[in-house]
């Protein structure tokens, strides 16, 4: 098991979290598609945020959507900063919005709300108590994050300024890597003409896709991308039932 003991470096997708009407319900569908068990929930002014669990360690959380009125719902991603504020101002600074301002989460970190010029949103994380995600790249657990967008030059453009990250384009298709200053991919940028909106979307790991689809499409998910093999392992993309998307990916190295 990849145990994460400390935060991790800078522009690292660090968190992830999904505010929905009914976290109850979520957390029956992602128990039955994951096996996640669930930390003690928080106080309602909190959103009642749970904790989602892989053998005991933190991979991911949920929560209670406060806006009653909201009809569209994501997995939102955080990147992992050592210096909320700064980064909040280079994200700005290369043309980025702050809709959420740098803020403390009680005794656990500071965090904040962005959206990248091509308009799709994502977090930051600068980490105290709370460090993230103990467990990556195992099952249950995430394991890559991509930006889907019809913008990708501008989205390009955007993050190697604000995180310092290093391009490896693919070759065949608008497809981007990106790359720590270390040189360690951490994500991609996927330029899609028909994208109706930019978004961050988070990959889970999963032992066997075939049958991890069989059990979210009974637990009332929606297939988007239906299981495919490609180089990296066996994928498909899911929409829960609150119309939050995911992907799930049978690592090739599992294989």
């Amino acid at each position: 098991m990849t145990v994460i003991t400390q935060a991790p470096p800078n522009g690292t997708p660090t968190w992830v979290d999904l505010g929905i009407p009914d976290h109850r319900r979520a957390m029956e569908f992602y128990g039955a598609v994951f096996g996640w068990e669930f930390g003690e929930e928080g106080p309602p002014e909190t959103g009642n945020y749970t904790m989602c669990l892989v053998q005991g360690k933190p991979v991911a959380a949920l929560m209670k959507n406060s806006d009653p009125d909201a009809t569209d719902f994501w997995w939102n991603m955080y990147f992992a900063t050592d210096d909320c504020d700064g980064a909040a101002k280079r994200i700005t600074d290369a043309g980025g919005q702050i809709p959420m301002a740098p803020m403390d989460v009680m005794e656990q970190g500071r965090m904040a709300i962005a959206v990248d010029p091509a308009g799709g949103q994502f977090g930051l994380w600068e980490a105290r108590v709370h460090i993230g995600a103990q467990v990556v790249n195992e099952p249950g657990a995430m394991v890559w994050n991509e930006l889907v967008t019809a913008k990708a030059d501008a989205a390009r453009d955007f993050y190697t300024a604000v995180f310092d990250f290093t391009l490896e384009p693919m070759a065949g298709f608008d497809y981007t890597v990106l790359h720590r200053p270390d040189q360690r991919p951490i994500g991609g940028i996927q330029g899609e003409p028909s994208a109706p909106k930019s978004a961050w979307l988070t990959y889970f790991d999963v032992a066997d896709a075939d049958a991890t689809l069989q059990r979210a499409t009974a637990a009332g998910a929606t297939v988007t991308l239906p299981a495919q093999d490609t180089p990296f392992g066996r994928m498909a993309g899911l929409r829960d039932p609150f119309g939050a998307e995911f992907r799930i990916i049978e690592s090739a190295q599992q294989s």
